[in-house]
């Protein structure tokens, strides 16, 4: 592969005469995140099942390479935001279930490498456009805390409450993306939630001076009331997102500098805020109303990119954090004929592959053959490393610390990058492979699906035969299922999984199944 080539020796002639690395070497890079997106809603993961047309995202794995079985951290958010960035189990940080909460402190230390960190450190200009959901330290005076978390059927802001917003809304905030590694960043922190208004960089625009309107909590809107801008409505996010992810893009066709885009958007994830544009197209209801927009985000940024002469230069990644959420109204999707996790068992927030089993596409012209497919486990922690092999970075031994590089994946090797995958349902309950062998630390799902054999207080599937999870064979196969836990505390003990020097977690990480 000639850029390959390419990119070695300019690699090899910057080394040795200290220069710094250009975009004739290294490839721009643009990460779209969705969100709550599920494995079978994209239609050329789910053709036999899928009723959602998502004619960009099929092209992107037209164009590129689709993986077949990727994963992310967790069955939700925030932790699976977590080790997209920082190649690193959520589960070794404080955040050992559930999601960073409202107004949460910042989940990613100061110290913490990020892929934004990573990139900025071999040339890149990085920024961040979307949704953060990983904590910052918002200047909330101690024992204010109370006009922050309104209740609901809230009217009416008295003046003290209105003056405390002022107070805190017009300081910096810090903590966000532009401390650990984004030079930019443009966004909603988390759009069903309040502050109800965009941040860039580290400022909200504007002061939120009322509640949001109570039509737009609840029903698969927002859900949680609090500071909100004069007239804020929800509709606009997305498209915003996708205006300025444009408009950066379109800046970056006068410059050599390479840039690294992360994109997490706030789509298919609620509010389910359709713009009228694309409320009736799917025919399904708002939840595929909304991917099939989702979908035409993803088409308006690779078509930038075309536009401004990049998209033979640039690595594109398209993922989701998680699997779909079934309150959308996943039943009725069913009966339609579209089943949101393809043929996997469960959903958001479930250890069961439908909770974090997700789609994984990669284009990259000229080095990833178009229209192939990977078979071969891979993990959302494994952009870190991979983005690692192609900037000539060797990563500390203590960041990246389960990150394991795809890129002969991507060059084509059918041969695994990496023996194990831990992935965690909302409640922490941590699902672990090996090859296609998967273990479950719990009776259930361990996070919101039902089922499951209450008398079996663990699971064990080879998902090879059997890949939509019926047939536990911990009880028949006792030997693999001492294994797979003796193996799981080795991984949790050793603070990796690649090889190296064992690290420290950050807290005791909660062992399961979970004592009685």
């Amino acid at each position: 592969m000639l850029m390959n080539i390419l990119r070695t020796v300019s690699l090899a002639i910057a080394v040795c005469f200290g220069m710094p690395v250009m975009a004739a070497s290294v490839p721009n890079v643009v990460l779209i995140y969705a969100d709550d997106l599920g494995y079978g809603d994209v239609q050329c993961y789910n053709p036999a099942r899928g009723k959602i047309k998502t004619p960009h995202i099929d092209r992107l794995a037209t164009e590129g390479m689709r993986f077949m079985d990727a994963h992310s951290s967790s069955g939700v958010c925030s932790p699976s935001r977590y080790t997209i960035l920082t190649g690193r189990y959520h589960w070794r940080s404080r955040l050992q279930s559930g999601i960073v909460g409202l107004w949460g402190e910042p989940l990613i230390g100061p110290k913490r490498l990020t892929i934004g960190g990573l990139a900025k450190q071999h040339g890149y200009d990085t920024i961040a456009i979307g949704k953060w959901h990983l904590g910052w330290s918002w200047p909330i005076p101690e024992g204010r805390a109370r006009q922050f978390k309104a209740g609901p059927g809230k009217g009416e802001v008295h003046q003290e409450t209105r003056a405390v917003w002022q107070e805190v809304f017009s300081k910096p905030i810090k903590g966000g993306p532009t401390a650990v590694g984004f030079d930019q960043y443009f966004g909603t922190d988390v759009p069903n939630w309040p502050p109800y208004c965009f941040i860039e960089n580290d400022r909200t625009l504007g002061i939120p001076t009322e509640y949001l309107s109570q039509t737009l909590i609840g029903n698969n809107q927002a859900s949680k009331q609090g500071p909100a801008l004069k007239d804020w409505t929800l509709e606009p996010i997305l498209p915003t997102l996708a205006t300025r992810a444009v408009a950066f893009i379109q800046s970056r066709s006068e410059t050599e500098t390479p840039f690294l885009l992360y994109m997490p958007l706030t789509s298919p994830h609620t509010p389910l805020s359709v713009n009228e544009e694309w409320k009736g197209k799917s025919g399904l209801g708002l939840y595929a109303d909304f991917v099939m927009e989702t979908d035409h985000i993803v088409g308006q940024v690779t078509k930038a990119l075309e536009n401004a002469g990049l998209a033979e230069n640039t690595l594109v990644i398209f993922t989701s954090d998680n699997g779909c959420a079934p309150y959308i109204g996943v039943a009725n999707l069913e009966k339609q004929g579209h089943y949101p996790s393809g043929p996997l068992r469960g959903y958001k927030a479930d250890a069961w592959e439908g909770g974090h089993r997700v789609p994984f596409i990669v284009r990259w012209p000229g080095e990833v053959a178009a229209g192939s497919v990977c078979h071969q486990l891979v993990h959302q922690a494994d952009v870190m490393a991979t983005l690692a092999e192609i900037t000539g970075a060797t990563l500390p031994p203590d960041q990246g610390e389960d990150s394991f590089s795809i890129l002969s994946l991507l060059h084509g090797n059918d041969k695994p990058v990496r023996t194990t995958s831990i992935s965690c349902s909302i409640r922490g309950v941590p699902s672990l492979r090996e090859g296609s062998w998967k273990y479950i630390a719990a009776p259930g799902s361990g996070g919101w699906g039902k089922g499951g054999n209450q008398s079996q207080p663990v699971q064990l599937y080879d998902l090879d035969n059997d890949l939509g999870e019926k047939n536990n064979l911990a009880d028949k196969s006792p030997e693999q299922l001492e294994h797979m836990k003796d193996l799981l505390e080795k991984l949790i003990i050793r603070g990796r999984s690649t090889p190296g020097p064992g690290q420290p977690n950050d807290v005791r990480v909660r062992r399961y199944p979970a004592k009685q």
